[in-house]
C-alpha cells in the first residue's frame, strides 16, 4: 500500500533508502540501473538484480506499484542468502500493460511463480513488504510447496486491514495538517477523487515521514537521482480502486487471507512497527490470532520501514529466521 504518491515520486524516497545504506553500497553490490537481467515471464520482461550467496530469498516491493528499487536497504543480507529483487509487471523497468486491467493480484502472483521456474529454484524464501506482502500471503497459500520461509513486513492480512489504513491516514492528516485538508475537502465537494491529479498533489503536501516513520528525518531528501518509474500511480489505482485512498475497491477492496493463514505450514515471521500509520498495529497484531503459527515481531522505534529505521536488529532477526 502506498499513500501520498506524490510524495514519493518527488523525494526520491526510493532513492534515499540507498542513500541512508551508503556504506553497504560501496561494497560494490550490483547497480539496480545496470547489473540485472530480464526474464520473460507470463508474456512481459521482468527486469532481476539477483547476488550473494545461499538459499534464494525473493523480494516483493510494495505499493502497489513500486520498484524493487526500494528494498535495496537489505543488500547485507547477500552474506548469506541469495537476494532476488525484480520489478513486478508494469514497475521500474519491467514491461507494462497496455491495458491497466492487466494489472491484477492475481498477475502478481502468477508471476512470482513464473519468474521461481524462470529462475531455476525449486523452492524459495519470500520477503513481502506493505503491498508485497498481499503477494507473498497469496503466494505462499497458493503455492506452499515452494516456500521454504515467509516473511512478512509491514503488510495487510485483508481488504478490512487496508481500508483502516485509508482511514487512520485520513485520520492523521486531518488532525496534523489541517489546512491541506480542507483544501482536500472542497476539492472532493467539488467531485475530486483520489486518482485525480489535483487530489494526488495536495495529498503529496504532506511529508512522507510523518505517516511512514517513527523519525522522519531517516527519510529527507538527499539529493540521489531516483530511480526509472518508482511508482505506477495508474497500477495503483486499478488495483486499489479510483478512490481508493478513501475507499478501497477492486483486487484491494476484496482480498482476505484471515481464514487461510493458520494452515501455512512453512516457517513464517512477521515484522510490525509500532510507530507504522498505515499498516496500523492495532491490525497488525491480529497476526497473532490469524497465523498463530507464526513468529512475531514489533520493531518499537520504527514505522512502516524499520529495515531502515532499525536495520541491525532486524537484518539479525532475519538471518536467525532463515538459517532454521
Amino acid at each position: 500500500m502506498k499513500k501520498l504518491l506524490h510524495t514519493f515520486l518527488s523525494s526520491g524516497f526510493f532513492a534515499i533508502l540507498l542513500l541512508l545504506f551508503g556504506n553497504a553500497f560501496s561494497q560494490s553490490f550490483p547497480s539496480s540501473q545496470t547489473d540485472g537481467k530480464y526474464y520473460t515471464v507470463n508474456g512481459a520482461k521482468l527486469w532481476t538484480v539477483s547476488f550473494g550467496k545461499g538459499d534464494p530469498l525473493f523480494f516483493i516491493a510494495g505499493g502497489p506499484g513500486g520498484s524493487h528499487y526500494g528494498l535495496r536497504s537489505f543488500d547485507s543480507l547477500s552474506t548469506t542468502n541469495t537476494l532476488v529483487y525484480f520489478d513486478g509487471f508494469g514497475r521500474g523497468k519491467s514491461d507494462t500493460a497496455k491495458n491497466v486491467s492487466e494489472y491484477t493480484l492475481a498477475r502478481d502472483i502468477e508471476d512470482m511463480e513464473g519468474l521461481r521456474k524462470a529462475m531455476g529454484f525449486s523452492k524459495i524464501n519470500i520477503l513481502g513488504h506493505s503491498y508485497g506482502g498481499v503477494v507473498a500471503q497469496g503466494y505462499a497459500i497458493k503455492y506452499p510447496n515452494n516456500v521454504n520461509h515467509l516473511i512478512l513486513a509491514n503488510t495487510f492480512h485483508s481488504f478490512i486491514m487496508w481500508q483502516e489504513n485509508d482511514d487512520n491516514s485520513n485520520h492523521e492528516m486531518k488532525t496534523n495538517y489541517p489546512e491541506m485538508w480542507d483544501t482536500l475537502m472542497i476539492l472532493r465537494e467539488q467531485g475530486a477523487i483520489s486518482s485525480d491529479p489535483i487530489h494526488q498533489e495536495v495529498y503529496g503536501r504532506v511529508p512522507y515521514g510523518f505517516l511512514y516513520a517513527y523519525n522522519p528525518d531517516n527519510f529527507k531528501r538527499r539529493g540521489r537521482k531516483p530511480y526509472p518509474n518508482p511508482m505506477n500511480t495508474k497500477l495503483y489505482y486499478q488495483m486499489v480502486g479510483k478512490d481508493g485512498d478513501f475507499i478501497v475497491g477492486s483486487d484491494i477492496g476484496t482480498f482476505d487471507f484471515r481464514k487461510q493463514l493458520k494452515d501455512l505450514k512453512m516457517p513464517i515471521l512477521v515484522i510490525g512497527g509500532r510507530y507504522d500509520r498505515v499498516a496500523v498495529p492495532w491490525m497488525m497484531i491480529k497476526y497473532k490470532e490469524y497465523c498463530p503459527q507464526a513468529k512475531y515481531v514489533m520493531f518499537e522505534h520504527s514505522g512502516h520501514n524499520p529495515q531502515v529505521e532499525e536495520p541491525a536488529d532486524e537484518f539479525k532477526l532475519i538471518r536467525e529466521f532463515l538459517s532454521k
